[in-house]
């Protein structure tokens, strides 16, 4: 993937942190951002089953057998039915249920290889017809399969990093997304990563640094307040084609 885009927030004054049990920890927790991880202290992160994301599964249908054609409808179908035997099922079965779905299902590859652009967010719909996607794509199709089977929203981050490569030691990296799951404010993300086969806490991922991260809700940066998700431009312009081809994000 390229850089992320600039994302331009109001400055705020310093936030108190919360305390941290290491360093790794603390810059994951950061990816909040200062205002984000404030407000997230005076109400706790919603558990349990939250209002499941809405679609038009009939349209869905129609819409991949017109653009994809019947590999497409197969491949759909399965996430379908994955989705339907995940309902009701424990979070933590969920999240490897979804992450190894996406990870085997989709072959990774690059935008210019795929879509002939330079930067170019797929939905889940676009990602499944091809099974190719660059790694926003796979956080997408996990972000909106989570909300598909009622995970709150607010335990929920597309998270960008750098992530390094080539082992200890190396101090080449590159620009990357994973999806993160907060099950409280105080504590550390589960990873949910396309280059790791399993997920993993933050803690056992020191090959990533977050940058910021966002979700429905708004961007969270370290040191500014939480901005409205459309500063992302990608963003709106996804959740618009996702409506046009039957999803009600």
């Amino acid at each position: 993937m390229d850089s992320p885009a600039p994302v331009t927030a109001h400055p705020s004054p310093p936030q108190a942190q919360p305390p941290a049990r290491g360093p790794s920890r603390r810059r994951w927790l950061l990816a909040l951002g200062a205002a984000g991880i404030c407000a997230l202290q005076r109400r706790p992160l919603a558990q349990g089953q939250a209002q499941p994301l809405a679609w038009d599964e009939a349209r869905l249908l129609r819409t991949m057998q017109q653009h994809y054609g019947a590999p497409g409808v197969k491949t759909l179908q399965a996430w379908l039915a994955l989705l339907q035997a995940q309902a009701g099922q424990p979070l933590a079965q969920q999240l490897r249920a979804v992450n190894d779905f996406w990870n085997t299902t989709v072959l990774a590859s690059d935008d210019p290889t795929i879509w002939g652009q330079a930067d170019y967010w797929a939905t889940p719909l676009q990602t499944l017809g091809r099974r190719a996607g660059d790694c926003e794509d796979f956080v997408i199709g996990k972000y909106f399969s989570l909300l598909r089977l009622g995970v709150p929203a607010a335990q929920l981050r597309l998270i960008y990093v750098r992530a390094r490569m080539g082992g200890l030691g190396s101090n080449v990296s590159v620009a990357h997304m994973v999806l993160g799951h907060y099950a409280s404010a105080d504590g550390e993300p589960l990873v949910l990563d396309n280059l790791a086969g399993t997920i993993a806490p933050a803690s056992q991922r020191p090959d990533l640094t977050p940058v910021f991260s966002f979700n429905g809700a708004g961007i969270y940066i370290p040191g500014a307040r939480t901005t409205p998700t459309e500063r992302i431009a990608r963003w709106p312009d996804l959740l618009a084609r996702m409506r046009q081809e039957g999803f009600a994000p």
